[in-house]
């Protein structure tokens, strides 16, 4: 019987290959225009990109100045605060009320820790592969419709707000209406300088501000007593009641001193 000579390999588990396989990248060349190594090639644009960005908006913050508002007026009865932009959402949702009163957690906590609660945990509750929007719907639709409710408060809150201004005079703590066109030559009598709560408003020559009118031609809309009834009981929440501070007599004078006023 003839007799065959053979190789074999034996290893302790047949799972394991005999033949070792070195554990070595394969060279990108293999791959035109798919893949290419993280460094430098891939963090070098990652970093450009960021570096543009950056730029971009440092310019931004340096050459446009940030638009803020008059400076508080506790005089300024009409004075509607809100808050920033970028919260007005947040602000729209805690007026409804599923979100609101005794449900005030659910709107203030619950909904906002569970929306941010997943932006955190988004790499780990959604593992799938798939890049394509389609290819992923439950992700795809939970972030339509978060952009979509989020755009949608922030435009409500402002519409709210503006209306709100327009319907209580445009006092909204310097953000109002502007203040008729003053006199730059006019100078403001003895009696007004005696009145520095006036002053604080409507200016040192009457000149008003963006929280209360011109005074610098009042006289041509009323008259000595309208004027006197407004001082002293002030007016459709624009101007509080009790800022006057003087005798009856005083309050006469200056009264009559403003209707002069044409």
């Amino acid at each position: 019987m003839a007799k065959h000579e053979k190789d074999a390999t034996f290893v302790g588990d047949s799972r394991i290959r005999a033949k070792r396989i070195p554990n070595i990248a394969p060279s990108y060349s293999e791959y035109p225009g798919k893949s290419e190594p993280f460094w430098p090639n891939f963090l070098l644009k990652e970093w450009m990109v960021a570096a543009v960005c950056l730029l971009g908006f440092l310019v931004l913050t340096v050459s446009a100045a940030p638009e803020l508002t008059g400076k508080a007026n506790p005089n300024n009865t009409s004075f509607i605060p809100v808050p920033d932009w970028y919260f007005l959402f947040l602000y729209q949702m805690l007026k409804y009320p599923w979100a609101a009163g005794d449900w005030v957690v659910l709107g203030t906590v619950i909904i906002p820790g569970l929306a941010f609660g997943a932006l955190i945990l988004a790499p780990w509750l959604d593992r799938g592969k798939e890049r394509r929007a389609f290819r992923r719907p439950v992700a795809t639709w939970i972030m339509l419709v978060t952009l979509v409710g989020v755009f949608y408060l922030t435009w409500a809150a402002n519409e709210e707000h503006e209306k709100s201004l327009a319907s209580n005079g445009g006092g909204g703590g310097g953000a109002g209406a502007p203040a008729a066109a003053a006199d730059p030559n006019f100078k403001a009598g003895e009696l007004w300088a005696a009145q520095q709560n006036c002053q604080n408003c409507h200016g040192v020559n009457m000149e008003g501000s963006a929280a209360a009118p011109n005074l610098q031609k009042v006289g041509a809309e009323l008259n000595a007593d309208q004027i006197a009834d407004i001082i002293k009981n002030g007016k459709d929440g624009k101007m509080p009641p009790g800022m006057f501070q003087g005798s009856d007599e005083e309050l006469t004078k200056l009264a009559e001193y403003l209707a002069s006023l044409k």
